[in-house]
């Protein structure tokens, strides 16, 4: 027996992409269709034996060892699945009928909480309106009393196959069946709540537990709870995204908090204390003597929930001292005493150029308003 590495022209080592490429090459040159020559096609014969063992790892191995490797093999010019394999990658073996259950495809729904809600979590009852199982059905899309029927065009293949003439000679491809669209039974009497579907729209209510910490964007997966799927089969997944809405006062920035605290110039220069609204309720703020404009206090503990890891973040209070804008005679007449006790002969400052870029500018356009 000839060697059938040698009638491919590939090394024993070859690996299934080359003998696949070898064989290709000497079919496009051999077959009858191309080269009627008698020679020529006891050849080809011989190459799409050679090609129906070395192809099949089981074979080879067998061939490999010793055996000829052609168990079960039938002759002639090969089988369409020898032809299919070399040439378009994929075998001749039929797939069979799609099942009509499937599974469902996921769902995204989006929900806005306020920010109180986004740091302490909460519990929101949620409507869906997703596919759902028919109750008149059960999800078979047939009609009370009634059942599918075997296609009597595939006979229950789910697919149909044709021959065609090539230049390779006869090949057979396979398409769904038009009949039955591919699932080798029909439904002569569909059910009429879902048009044979097995699922219906349908809107529902789902319980979320939207956990502390959660930002705009954060989605929480719920298993098993999105679309069921045609015939009946198994839901997705429902993702709900969060959207937290901004606070009135409020800058959140991570896990940390920012706000803006405006006191007085007299409040800063003696020191005051002031009152600051959080999440959690009023807090009291010591400022002390001296406090400038744009100093940065910290509320330890006040910010938001850490999603991951547990704990809080900080609120940073940002200060703004208030200049007055009018004075009495009065006022300015204290004003300038005021500036003469401390030796400032002149009211002129330096002028320098300021930064009005970075966090703080936020507040300033949060807050102008």
């Amino acid at each position: 027996m000839s060697d059938l590495y040698q009638m491919l022209g590939v090394e024993r080592n070859a690996s299934q992409d080359e003998i696949k490429r070898a064989y290709r090459k000497l079919a496009r040159e051999m077959h009858p269709d191309v080269n009627p020559d008698p020679k020529v096609q006891d050849r080809f014969k011989e190459v799409t034996a050679a090609y129906e063992v070395l192809s099949d790892p089981e074979k080879r191995s067998q061939y490999d060892r010793g055996g000829d490797g052609f168990s079960g093999f039938g002759g002639g010019f090969g089988g369409f699945s020898d032809i299919m394999d070399a040439f378009f990658g994929g075998g001749g073996t039929p797939r069979g009928p799609r099942p009509r259950m499937r599974q469902g495809q996921d769902a995204l729904i989006r929900t806005t909480i306020d920010l109180a809600e986004a740091c302490f979590g909460t519990t929101r009852e949620i409507g869906v309106e997703t596919a759902v199982i028919c109750e008149v059905c059960g999800g078979d899309g047939c009609a009370s009393g009634t059942s599918p029927r075997t296609c009597e065009i595939c006979k229950g293949r789910g697919e149909i196959q044709q021959v065609t003439r090539s230049f390779i000679g006869q090949v057979m491809t396979t398409r769904p069946c038009g009949s039955c669209q591919g699932f080798g039974t029909t439904i002569p009497q569909p059910c009429r709540e879902c048009s044979g579907e097995g699922r219906v729209r349908a809107r529902r209510t789902v319980e979320v537990k939207i956990p502390a910490g959660v930002e705009t964007g954060n989605r929480m997966q719920l298993s098993g709870q999105g679309e069921v799927g045609p015939g009946g089969g198994p839901a997705g997944d429902l993702f709900v995204e969060f959207i937290v809405e901004e606070h009135d006062f409020l800058i959140r920035e991570g896990d940390d908090l920012h706000v803006s605290v405006n006191i007085p110039m007299t409040g800063a220069a003696l020191g005051t204390s002031v009152t600051v609204q959080t999440l959690d309720g009023d807090v009291e703020l010591t400022i002390k003597p001296g406090t400038q404009s744009g100093a940065v206090i910290p509320i330890r503990g006040k910010g938001m929930t850490r999603l991951r890891g547990g704990g809080r973040g900080e609120l940073f209070a940002h200060i703004d001292v208030e200049v007055p804008t009018k004075l009495s005679k009065e006022e300015e007449q204290i004003l300038k005493k005021f500036a003469e006790l401390r030796g400032e002969k002149s009211l002129a400052s330096q002028v320098r150029k300021s930064s009005d870029s970075g966090l703080f500018s936020k507040f300033k356009e949060a807050f102008r308003s």
